[in-house]
C-alpha cells in the first residue's frame, strides 16, 4: 500500500481518473477536523461509534487493509448520502463537482477500544457499488495510508467557494496549491 507523506505524494495520484476529486475535499475536512498532538497522535474531535458525520464500522471484508490487532476497529466516513453526513460541511456534501464517482471518496480510520477518540492509522480510499449480490466494496488499488505530515500540510489550504475547484482541479498535478 502506498503511503502519502506530503503534498508531493498526493500530486502523484491521478485524481479524476483513478481517484475521485472529491477525495481531496474530504481529506481537507478531516485534516481540519482532527487535532494532531504530541508524538503525532491524531485526536478525533468526533465519535465514530456514534455515527458522527455518517461514520460507521468498517469490517474490512475485502481485506483492503491489514487484519486488525486485538482491541482495534476500523471506521469509515465520507458517504454523503447518509443522514448523519449532513453534519459534514457544505463544501464536502455539496461540492458541485461533476465527478463520475462523486460519492466514492472515503476515509478509513483505525481506533483502539481503549482509546476510541485516537486514530492510530488513517487511509483515503474509494468505495463503489458492486453487483446487487455483493453489496459495496472498497478499492485496494486506490487505497492510501495518510500520515500526520500530510494532514498538517493540507490544513494550510483554504477551501473557500472560489478555491475549492483549485484544490480539487485535475490540473492540481501541474499547479501548486493556493495558500492564504
Amino acid at each position: 500500500m502506498k503511503i502519502l507523506n506530503s503534498i508531493n505524494d498526493l500530486k502523484k495520484i491521478n485524481f479524476g481518473q483513478s481517484v475521485p476529486k472529491h477525495s481531496l475535499l474530504l481529506l481537507h475536512w478531516f485534516a481540519n477536523k482532527v487535532s494532531i498532538v504530541n508524538n503525532n497522535v491524531i485526536w478525533l474531535n468526533f465519535d465514530p461509534n456514534n455515527r458522527d458525520y455518517g461514520s460507521h464500522h468498517y469490517g474490512n471484508s475485502e481485506r483492503v487493509l491489514d487484519p486488525l490487532p486485538q482491541g482495534h476497529r476500523y471506521y469509515t466516513v465520507g458517504n454523503i448520502n447518509q443522514d448523519n453526513s449532513l453534519e459534514l460541511p457544505s463544501y464536502v456534501v455539496n461540492h458541485g463537482m461533476e465527478d463520475i464517482g462523486e460519492n466514492m471518496a472515503r476515509i478509513i480510520i483505525r481506533v483502539s477500544d481503549r482509546h476510541p477518540n485516537i486514530a492510530d492509522q488513517v487511509y483515503i480510499t474509494q468505495h463503489y457499488e458492486a453487483d446487487q449480490h455483493q453489496g459495496t466494496e472498497y478499492d485496494p488499488e486506490h487505497t492510501y495510508e495518510v500520515t500526520t505530515d500530510i494532514l498538517r500540510e493540507i490544513r494550510e489550504f483554504s477551501v473557500s467557494q472560489n478555491q475549492r475547484h483549485s484544490l480539487s482541479d485535475s490540473r492540481l498535478m501541474q499547479v501548486r496549491f493556493l495558500v492564504l
